[in-house]
């Protein structure tokens, strides 16, 4: 393909730069006079600007790689301009860190990699083409779609290297069963899907939510990821010879790590919320809002305390308001099977409900044997089910389902799993006397859903009548100074079910 898709990032970076210019007029000591949304437009157009000249600062650090390769020796471009590596002059000369250097250089390859070896002997071969010809090298389809979105400006280098390197390549070799063409194109799916998410996402979320992906989809991967991780697992305290103080440094597994995170919301949790936690709960916030410590203070003597107290402490000793516990979403047709005893076995992965990281079936299986399973029931076109009007507040097994459907707050942009979210009827409970259903009740953070009462945004419910499938959007109040009304926004679910297999 193309090393820049469609469009020269030239012409791009030229237009960008154009509408910076105009924008900006005298200089940048202009941007403080700019209202709100041309700050924010510039903004944008500088980004874009940036995008296209990273891919020409991409294209040519890789082709000074390969100019500068060692086999080249002291013929090779960096030797001649007395440097050791390509990498080291590309540095010198852009002012970039290594780092830098290394993702420019990866993107610079994937949008032009190096041509096949040419056979060394002229002629033709046993079909009758020019032997000494090298033929493009076919190009999976969902890698293909990722790269046209980093040459045509949808990605940054950045976003690129997070969605590239978490979802790795399809694992078809172990999966021998399948259609060859089955995982590509669930892999396909799942491109399609993150580059959709891409602007709302930060990089290190986008990063996550790819390996998400890959874990969904290559079950037989989790055990294996899993088990490397457990085996580097340890634990290393060392003094500082300055100040005398001491330190340590985890490495954890992926369980163990999961019960750190849990523990550690539980301990900030009056601090991020919710806040609707029944009325026992108040005096606690309040003493958490007076606490002078930072969270960093907080998080260390919540740990400290375990260590001293076991872990079976008394939750108003060491936590916050609510005992921290895992919880684990897992498909029912994961843990269908009987194994030889009769009793119940694991067979597909699970994923945590805050995060959505994959555990593999070995660890699903132990937390069942230990705490058991709630059942969610979903309908055909997959929602959960309702209850009714009868209560205000969510139930329990409601606030597992829709926290199971939604994935953590829905709002655009925001990454706050589901322990820290609150239940919001899309239709008002008071105002306009909306049921207690699954279908009404949304996840939002606190943030968010204080956002959206004090501003005046608004979510509404759509079902298709074809599917029954519900789609939730987002209205922004009107423009205070025009009065204008933007378009809604659909909000997605952040689920690890999302992710399926094409």
């Amino acid at each position: 393909m193309s090393s820049f898709g469609s469009i020269s990032p030239v012409v791009r970076l030229t237009d960008a730069v154009t509408r910076v210019s105009t924008r900006l007029g005298t200089g940048p000591a202009a941007v403080a006079s700019l209202d709100d949304e041309d700050l924010l437009q510039l903004l944008g157009d500088a980004g874009d600007a940036r995008k296209a000249l990273d891919l020409v600062v991409a294209a040519a650090s890789a082709e000074v790689s390969r100019r500068s390769t060692r086999d080249l020796g002291y013929g090779g471009l960096a030797q001649r301009k007395g440097l050791r590596t390509g990498t080291a002059l590309v540095q010198q000369i852009t002012g970039l860190g290594r780092p830098d250097v290394t993702r420019a250089v990866r993107a610079g390859e994937e949008l032009a990699p190096p041509p096949p070896p040419v056979n060394d002997r002229p002629g033709v071969d046993e079909i009758g083409t020019d032997a000494t010809a090298p033929t493009e090298p076919m190009v999976a389809g969902w890698l293909d779609r990722l790269r046209g979105a980093l040459a045509s400006g949808l990605l940054s280098q950045a976003q690129f290297q997070a969605i590239r390197t978490g979802l790795d390549e399809p694992p078809v070799d172990r999966y021998p069963d399948l259609d060859p063409d089955f995982l590509p194109q669930a892999w396909d799916q799942a491109v399609v899907i993150l580059l959709d998410e891409a602007t709302t996402r930060t990089v290190e979320d986008l990063r996550d939510q790819a390996r998400i992906a890959r874990d969904r989809l290559d079950p037989i991967g989790v055990t294996m990821r899993f088990e490397e991780r457990f085996e580097n697992r340890s634990f290393r305290v060392w003094t500082d010879p300055e100040t005398g103080q001491r330190h340590g440094r985890f490495a954890f597994d992926d369980d163990a790590a999961a019960w750190v995170d849990t523990i550690l919301r539980a301990a900030l949790r009056p601090r991020r919320g919710p806040r609707f936690v029944g009325a026992e709960a108040v005096e606690k916030t309040a003493s958490a809002e007076a606490d002078a410590r930072s969270n960093e203070q907080l998080q260390y003597d919540t740990l400290v305390a375990i260590l001293r107290t076991g872990a079976n402490a008394d939750p108003s000793q060491a936590f916050g308001d609510r005992q921290p516990g895992v919880r684990i979403v897992a498909e029912a047709t994961a843990i269908s099977e009987m194994d030889d005893r009769g009793a119940m076995k694991v067979v597909g992965v699970g994923h945590l409900q805050d995060g959505g990281q994959a555990l593999p079936p070995g660890v699903v299986e132990k937390y069942l044997c230990d705490a058991g399973a709630i059942p969610v029931v979903w309908d055909a076109p997959g929602r959960p089910l309702d209850v009714g009007r009868e209560l205000r507040l969510f139930t329990r097994k409601q606030r597992i389902a829709i926290a199971a459907r939604d994935g953590g707050c829905l709002w655009p942009g925001c990454d706050r799993p589901p322990s820290e979210c609150e239940y919001h009827h899309s239709d008002h409970w008071w105002e306009h006397h909306g049921k207690t259903d699954v279908d009404d009740g949304v996840l939002l953070c606190r943030n968010c859903h204080m956002r959206l009462h004090n501003q005046g945004w608004r979510i509404t419910r759509e079902r298709d009548p074809d599917t029954g499938i519900d789609t939730y959007w987002l209205h922004a109040p009107p423009d205070l100074s025009t009065g204008a009304i933007g378009d809604p926004v659909e909000l997605r679910s952040k689920s690890s079910r999302r992710f399926r297999a094409a």
